[in-house]
């Protein structure tokens, strides 16, 4: 299901060049299989994209003056790796996960995609667009949350991997009642 970038074409073309739209393409196509990856309830394939370093972080936005950070990095809605996704993935599996139970209607649009060459060989950095619907259970009550996602695409082997989740929320305030979700 989830998109495959040819590892030929990532070696055929220097980092400091464009990146060529058939990876473009794949990383849009992959990222748009995560978004239902995660919106059909599979987590276990989801947490298979990411690599075992990886770094998932929601970082708490404020709200400030003009020409202040309006971000703050060292206080955070979610500060995961691997083992925490894991955990958290498992969880969601049992019976004692009240903040999914029921579980949320979710519906990811990932837009704005755009991608250029990360830092090292191999490696791509994304920046995305993300706006989530979400309902739970029949109130006809629903959250919008939006964002944007920084996100470093690692080649591994055969396959693209998540290896840096970064998402900027667009609220400093979350009307949510609970964050018991996946950006």
């Amino acid at each position: 299901m989830t998109a495959v970038i040819d590892p030929g074409l990532l070696a055929a073309f220097q980092p400091a060049g464009p990146v060529p739209f058939e990876v473009r393409l794949a990383v849009q196509d992959f990222l748009i299989d995560e978004a239902e990856l995660l919106d059909s309830r599979r987590f276990d394939e989801w947490l298979a994209l990411f690599t075992d370093d990886v770094e998932y972080r929601v970082p708490v936005r404020i709200t400030r003056r003009i020409g202040n950070p309006d971000v703050v990095d060292d206080i955070f809605h979610f500060d995961e790796n691997r083992a925490s996704l894991g955990l958290r993935v498992r969880r969601l599996g049992t019976n004692v996960a009240w903040a999914e139970d029921p579980p949320s209607f979710t519906r990811r649009f990932v837009t704005n995609v755009r991608v250029a060459w990360g830092e090292r060989e191999g490696e791509l950095a994304i920046r995305s667009y993300l706006l989530l619907y979400r309902s739970r259970g029949d109130r006809g009550t629903h959250d919008l949350i939006s964002g944007e996602r920084h996100d470093l695409l690692r080649l591994e082997a055969d396959r693209i991997a998540i290896a840096r989740r970064r998402v900027i929320l667009d609220q400093s305030t979350l009307g949510t009642k609970n964050l018991a979700i996946f950006f």
